[in-house]
C-alpha cells in the first residue's frame, strides 16, 4: 500500500513542477529575452522625429521603424512620426534635444558636418547614440533629354570649365550627397573648390530644378533619385556601389567608367542627451529584434537600401570615426568654418 502512495505522490508532484515553475515565473516577472534593467521600463508613446519633409529619407526610415515596431508587436503603443523641417535638420534636432524619455531623431552625416561648418553648436555628442540602421548608395543624375550621356563625360566636361555644369544638393553643403560628389572630383584631378554647388531646401526641389533646367546635375541618394528614375524624367550616370545593383542592373557604377570610388550614405537614430542606461538597453534590444525581421527586410528590399545595423555602443564608435572622415573631407574641399 505503501509503494502506491508513494507512486501516486511521484506522478502528482511531475505534473505540479511545472505549474509551480509558470507561478514563480508570472510573481517575479522575470524574462529570459529581456535586457538586464528592460523591464523597469514603461513607455505610453514613442515620437520619432524626421527632421525633413514628408517623403525625404529622414522621413522614410522613421515611418520604416514605425511600420515595423508595430507590424512586428515590437512596440504595442502608440509610435507618432513628426516632422521638423529646417536648417539642414537642426530644427528638428534641436527639438529632440529638449526632449526626455523616448522622443528619438533621425540622423545622418548632417548631423557631424553642420557643426563643422558652423551652421549649428549641436554635435552628435549632445545626443544619446542609439543605433545606426540602413545605408544605400549615392548617385548622380540629369534630366532625360539631358547632353550629357555619361559620367565619365559629366567629368570632363567640369575638368574643361568647372563654372560650365550647376550642380544641385539638398538640404546643405556638408552631407553625404555633396560629400560624395566631392571625393568623385578629386579622383578625377578637378579641385572641388571651383565647383558651382546650388543648395535647395529638399531633395524635390533639387530634382524639380533639375527638370526645369534651373541645374544641369544633382546629386543625391538612389532612393530619393528613383522613382523620377522610373517615371522617365531623369537619367542616372552613376551609381557608387562597388558593383552593379540587382534592382538597376543597367546603371553603371563610378568603377567601370574609370573612377575608383564607393561611397556609402548612412541613417541612424538617436535619443535625447539624458536617456538613462536602462533606456538605452530598452532600444537595444526592441531595435536588435526589428532589423531582424521579415518586415524590416521586406522595406530594405523595397527602398533599395543595405542593412547596416550597429547598436548603441557600436554607433557611438562609429560617430567619432565618421567625424574625423568628414572633417579632413571637408578641409579638402574647403567647405568649413
Amino acid at each position: 500500500m505503501q509503494g502506491t502512495n508513494n507512486g501516486v505522490m511521484e506522478v502528482m508532484k511531475k505534473r505540479l513542477l511545472p505549474f509551480i515553475w509558470l507561478l514563480v515565473g508570472t510573481i517575479t516577472g522575470c524574462s529570459l529575452e529581456k535586457s538586464p534593467g528592460t523591464d523597469k521600463i514603461d513607455i505610453d508613446q514613442v515620437e520619432l522625429v524626421a527632421p525633413n519633409v514628408v517623403g525625404a529619407g529622414w522621413d522614410l526610415t522613421a515611418r520604416a521603424m514605425q511600420r515595423t515596431l508595430k507590424e512586428e508587436k515590437i512596440f504595442t503603443k502608440p509610435i507618432v512620426v513628426t516632422n521638423k523641417v529646417g536648417g539642414s535638420g537642426d530644427v528638428g534636432w534641436k527639438y529632440t534635444k529638449q526632449q526626455s524619455g523616448h522622443v528619438l531623431a533621425m540622423n545622418s552625416s548632417l548631423l557631424i558636418t553642420n557643426h563643422l561648418l558652423g551652421h549649428s553648436k549641436l554635435t552628435y555628442k549632445d545626443f544619446t547614440p542609439i543605433a545606426t540602421l540602413a545605408a544605400e548608395w549615392e548617385v548622380v543624375v540629369v534630366s532625360k533629354d539631358s547632353s550629357i550621356g555619361n559620367a565619365k563625360e559629366l567629368m570632363e566636361k567640369l575638368k574643361k570649365d568647372k563654372k560650365v555644369i550647376k550642380i544641385g544638393v539638398a538640404p546643405g553643403l556638408g552631407n553625404d550627397d555633396h560629400l560624395a560628389f566631392v571625393q568623385i572630383s578629386k579622383a578625377f584631378g578637378i579641385n572641388p573648390v571651383e565647383l558651382e554647388f546650388f543648395v535647395y531646401e529638399n531633395k524635390e526641389k533639387v530634382v524639380n530644378a533639375l527638370i526645369d533646367k534651373q541645374i544641369n546635375v544633382a546629386t543625391l541618394a538612389l532612393s530619393e533619385a528613383e522613382k523620377q528614375y522610373k517615371a522617365g524624367k531623369v537619367n542616372i550616370l552613376a551609381v557608387s556601389s562597388p558593383k552593379r545593383l540587382k534592382e538597376l542592373p543597367e546603371v553603371p557604377t563610378w568603377k567601370e567608367q574609370g573612377i575608383d570610388l564607393v561611397f556609402q550614405h548612412w541613417r541612424g537614430v538617436m535619443g535625447p542627451p539624458n536617456m538613462t542606461e536602462e533606456e538605452i538597453a530598452y532600444w537595444d534590444e526592441a531595435i536588435n529584434k526589428m532589423v531582424k525581421t521579415d518586415t524590416w527586410k521586406t522595406i530594405l528590399e523595397e527602398k533599395g537600401w543595405n542593412s547596416f545595423y550597429k547598436n548603441s555602443r557600436e554607433t557611438k564608435l562609429f560617430l567619432d570615426q565618421k567625424s574625423k572622415m568628414y572633417e579632413e573631407l571637408m578641409h579638402d574641399s574647403e567647405v568649413r568654418k
